[in-house]
């Protein structure tokens, strides 16, 4: 009997070193895990994971835990698994007065909310760009103009603008700015949902902050742009506009930190990131069945699950390069927990040689995934190979128009010079079926196709685990807008074609 032993358990060593890469990620990744996560954090109990509250700690904890108990090391400057973010909350006035020519205006936003009493002549200013001001008196003055320009019409082109058009006000003298939104009742829900919330931005409060002063900025609805082309046609206009300014208040929120050590003696200096936010926006304007928790089961439980799912895997199997583990906050403030990361990271950001990103508004192909950015890096074949092993194809960014890769964390990175697509579930255009659910209070957990949702982190954590394994390290493609700045991170001159 002895003399067997030695076999059998050379036996079982072999068995466990011949494990496939694909096997490694089935014993690890499974519906009831995955289920388990989406529905704890799109639960109505945690009431959409705003940046600040305590439902949002909430789900930093529970992300915080799941890494403990999977054996994740933690941030290792702090020792535990949380990265503190100094945040200046401004809620803005609920009281909002607007007269155009003697007629209320009932649906607008503030976009900067400074105290404000004024009663006199308005100046129309078309789109307000610099060539709009020219041989216009707008000194001490309402300056009402569209929102947008002629090329960005959309309320996302017309955000894009908003610094611009406010440096151009100040600096013609205005008081105010008052922007027409050409918009459609949904759209304008969704408008008003996220600017009549608490906005955020990194920093701490001051004596300088409280005496910092803005223009006024309103956006207001305006339907085919009937207002605007009315005022246009008239020589005389006049505004009544009231406000109190926003209140300011110090709040802090975390990031959440974990890190794997890799296998191979070289390459476990190099890491690879592993992100996502889970953050959403909260509660809001109720949907037609009274629902006001927007519970955010796609945008981002499903994120957060890709990387806990990957998390789990290379705590029991590592790869030869290293993983930090990153889940964000405040993604839905304007991508401040990662912005925050980027300029205070825990590890050398030139040992950081890819960031895995995932976000996701919504899917309408259960045959796909969608990797935006895709073809920007040189682990495209690793992707595509990846997903192809769990029956799905993946695709590049449908929707280009859209601007999705400069709209996710992986951005902050990717300027940094960090390839950084965003890995999400599979959409070919972005229409209805997936709008319908982006920060609405229907995307709940029990609306999703949980068996298309097995292959997609099943394919995401089989994607990592191939470019954490690649002797090869990835970069930019030749040409891309960001191979620059990755030369000047990582000082390296060879790019792979």
């Amino acid at each position: 009997m002895k003399s067997i032993l030695p076999f059998i358990f050379a036996f079982v060593i072999t068995a466990t070193f011949a494990q496939t890469d694909k096997e490694k990620v089935e014993n690890t990744v499974s519906k009831s895990k995955i289920e388990g996560h989406i529905y704890f954090l799109a639960d109505d109990l945690l009431k959409g994971r705003q940046t600040g509250t305590p439902e949002n700690k909430i789900a930093a904890s529970y992300i915080a835990n799941t890494l403990k108990s999977y054996g994740v090391q933690p941030n290792p400057e702090t020792g535990d698994y949380y990265q503190q973010i100094p945040l200046v909350r401004n809620t803005p006035p609920k009281d909002i007065s607007l007269t155009i020519n003697g007629i209320a205006v009932p649906n607008k936003v503030a976009l900067k909310a400074e105290n404000i009493t004024y009663d006199g002549q308005a100046v129309y200013v078309n789109y307000g760009m610099e060539a709009d001001y020219v041989g216009k008196d707008v000194k001490g003055k309402v300056v009402v103009m569209k929102a947008g320009s002629e090329e960005a019409k959309d309320a996302r082109g017309a955000f894009g603008l908003v610094e611009t058009k406010r440096e151009l006000a100040k600096k013609a003298g205005a008081k105010a700015i008052i922007e027409l939104l050409n918009s459609e009742d949904q759209m304008w829900g969704f408008v008003s949902h996220n600017f009549d919330a608490p906005s955020m931005e990194l920093g701490k409060l001051s004596a300088e902050t409280n005496k910092k002063e803005t223009l006024s900025h309103l956006w207001v609805q305006d339907k085919n742009h009937s207002l605007a082309t009315d005022i246009a046609s008239k020589r005389g206009l006049f505004a009544q506009l009231k406000m109190k300014s926003s209140k300011k208040e110090q709040i802090y929120s975390q990031n959440v930190i974990g890190v794997v050590a890799g296998s191979d003696p070289k390459l476990k200096n190099e890491y690879i990131i592993y992100s996502a936010h889970y953050d959403h926006v909260g509660v809001g304007t109720p949907d037609e069945t009274g629902d006001t928790i927007y519970n955010g089961a796609r945008d981002n439980a499903v994120g957060v699950t890709t990387v806990l799912s990957m998390a789990e895997n290379l705590a029991k199997y590592p790869t030869k390069r290293s993983a930090l583990f990153i889940l964000f906050t405040g993604e839905e403030m304007g991508l401040l927990g990662s912005s925050y990361y980027v300029d205070n990271p825990v590890l050398p950001l030139n040992q950081m040689v890819y960031c895995f990103n995932s976000d996701n508004g919504g899917y309408n192909d259960t045959s796909k995934a969608t990797i935006v950015g895709l073809q920007r890096t040189t682990a495209e074949n690793n992707i595509k190979n990846a997903v192809a092993s769990f029956g799905l194809t993946a695709i590049d960014d449908p929707a280009p128009e859209q601007g999705l890769f400069d709209r996710s964390d992986n951005v902050h990175f990717a300027k940094k010079g960090i390839p950084a697509p965003t890995f999400s579930m599979g959409f070919t255009s972005f229409d209805g079926e997936v709008t319908k659910y982006y920060h609405r209070p229907g995307d709940h957990a029990d609306s999703m196709d949980y068996d298309y949702l097995l292959k997609f982190f099943s394919a995401y954590v089989m994607a990592g685990r191939s470019i954490a394994n690649d002797p090869v390290t990835p970069f930019w493609i030749k040409g891309d807008t960001y191979e620059a700045a990755g030369r000047m991170l990582y000082k390296t001159k060879k790019v792979k074609k």
